[in-house]
């Protein structure tokens, strides 16, 4: 039985989806960094949240890991390179606080924009003062937005609520979309010198950190208010002081902080700053749909299914016409790979018919992983398999086609020496082979495969059936199939178990038979 590994809390009812699904959940909360290098041993995935550090020393320690589930957006503490390396799927929850972040978003800016908290606390301790709290406005101020992605957009339609004027940075939103938005899209120098407000939403990364530094500060309006709900570290929290201190009618409201709890202590003692202890997800809504995604997620993982959320996988998306012909994909990769018994330089992939029309990126993924998968030692995932295809030199070539024969849909693996055609059929989809090597064979997919060429000429099927009856071995099915091009034929028969090898030395040793593939599930 798989074993799931939670260090931090997350919604009961993500629990209970894992539990429920057969698995060993071991919960252990606040482990140690040496304490997790031993909990991590044997188990099959590992779910965190903000506080565990995954990296390189845990990543390596790990020995049965397939996926790193993040219940929540950012993965600033997870290793993803290392994790790729070793072929193990990185995952998150991006859409489940995005709501909760966005709204705690508006909230710090009407606290900055109406000094709520200085308010609040001046009246509870017995005062009454009116005209020291006067605030502005957000109607009529422009709202700089530095990150326009989920939760930018989300606060780019509340800043439109409130009569806002719209402006954002993000290099990787094309002005189109952006206009969409009814969002004027500036570079950053253009969008510091003339936003009111400015709020963040980006992800930590090297690039990103410490982006709002000394020199780009300074390019603020003196009256700015900035609000960081995003990581800690794309401020510079010192130049940040120091701009505050300089410019008493600016403000800030910050979520987050480089260290958490916060260890830059000067920066909380200013009267213009809001503070909050890392809240932006800490709503209910926020937790129990971050418990669920990532328990989803993991599920999906640990099946070999596609991952929507997987941050460390060539394809992000998946139609629902192009999800069935996954397994298929897969299967056909594996299949030819050990026609082939050893890896050919490159494999041309043919789509054709109606899955042409659809994105199939993560159908290649699958024919390259189910192509490694063949004595593969490592473990093989849709991480792994394409670092694995560049590093061993195979080149893969896609084509897609309209035409695809007698066939709605069709996907052909081709190289120098073989070649395999399959396809799905009728309404529940069942994945056929339909040709290989110029054969023309139609077989449904088992277990235990053999592929036979042998001369076309009468008596060989005898042969075949002859020694595998000999052995005690039943023919499950069979299909029989000529070549266009050679005077050879094909059988690709099913059998009820795995055929010796010393049942296929026999085989091979028959006069007539040219060759034989045994053909093996993982």
């Amino acid at each position: 039985m798989s074993s799931i590994l939670i260090t931090e809390e997350i919604a009961q009812s993500g629990i209970d989806i894992l539990k429920n699904a057969g698995f060993e959940v071991d919960i252990k909360l606040k482990l140690s960094k040496e304490e997790l290098l031993k909990a991590i041993k044997g188990k099959s995935a590992l779910i965190i949240r903000s506080a565990t550090n995954v990296d390189k020393d845990v990543i390596e320690a790990s020995d049965h890991l397939v996926v790193i589930g993040r219940a929540g957006i950012g993965l600033d503490n997870v290793d993803v390179a290392a994790a790729t390396k070793k072929g193990i799927m990185v995952v998150n929850a991006p859409e489940s606080n995005i709501i909760s972040a966005a709204e705690h978003t508006i909230g710090l800016m009407l606290a900055q924009a109406r000094n709520i908290p200085k308010a609040h606390e001046s009246l509870i301790s017995g005062k009454w003062e009116r005209s020291k709290f006067e605030g502005v406005e957000l109607h009529g101020k422009t709202l700089g937005i530095i990150g326009l992605g989920r939760v930018g957009a989300l606060v780019a339609q509340r800043g439109h609520a409130f009569g806002m004027r719209l402006v954002a940075y993000d290099p990787y939103i094309s002005k189109e979309r952006a206009k969409m938005m009814n969002v004027e899209m500036l570079d950053l120098k253009e969008l510091m010198s003339q936003s009111d407000f400015i709020t963040i939403h980006l992800p930590k990364t090297p690039e990103t950190i410490g982006l709002i530094n000394a020199e780009v500060l300074n390019l603020a309006k003196p009256t700015v208010r900035i609000v960081n709900t995003a990581r800690g570290g794309i401020i510079d929290e010192k130049a940040l002081y120091d701009f505050l201190v300089e410019h008493p009618l600016a403000g800030a409201a910050l979520d987050v902080f480089s260290k958490e709890p916060p260890e830059f202590k000067e920066l909380l003692t200013l009267d213009n700053i809001v503070v909050t202890p890392h809240l932006g997800a800490s709503t209910k809504e926020a937790q129990d749909k971050a418990g669920v995604t990532i328990a989803q997620q993991i599920l999906l993982a640990l099946k070999g299914d596609f991952v929507p959320y997987a941050v460390n996988v060539a394809a992000k998306s998946i139609s629902a016409e192009v999800k069935p012909f996954m397994g298929l994909a897969e299967t056909l990769g594996f299949i030819f790979s050990s026609l082939c018994q050893s890896l050919p330089s490159n494999i041309s992939i043919f789509y054709q018919g109606e899955i042409s029309k659809e994105d199939t990126s993560i159908l290649t993924l699958a024919v390259i992983k189910g192509v490694f998968s063949v004595g593969a030692e490592e473990q093989i995932s849709y991480v792994n398999a394409p670092q694995l295809a560049q590093q061993r030199g195979l080149q893969i070539n896609e084509v897609t086609t309209s035409s695809s024969g007698d066939y709605v849909s069709l996907i052909t693996l081709q190289s120098d020496k073989h070649s395999i055609a399959g396809t799905l059929v009728g309404p529940l989809k069942i994945p056929r082979i339909v040709m290989i090597d110029e054969h023309s064979v139609e077989i449904g997919i088992s277990d235990h495969m053999l592929v036979v060429r042998n001369d076309d000429r009468p008596g060989m099927i005898g042969v075949v059936g002859s020694v595998l009856g000999k052995a005690g071995i039943s023919i499950s099915s069979m299909a029989v199939g000529p070549s266009k091009s050679h005077p050879t034929a094909m059988m690709v028969l099913s059998t009820d178990e795995e055929v010796q090898d010393s049942v296929i030395n026999e085989l091979k040793s028959c006069d007539g038979i040219l060759s034989v593939h045994k053909i093996e599930k993982r």
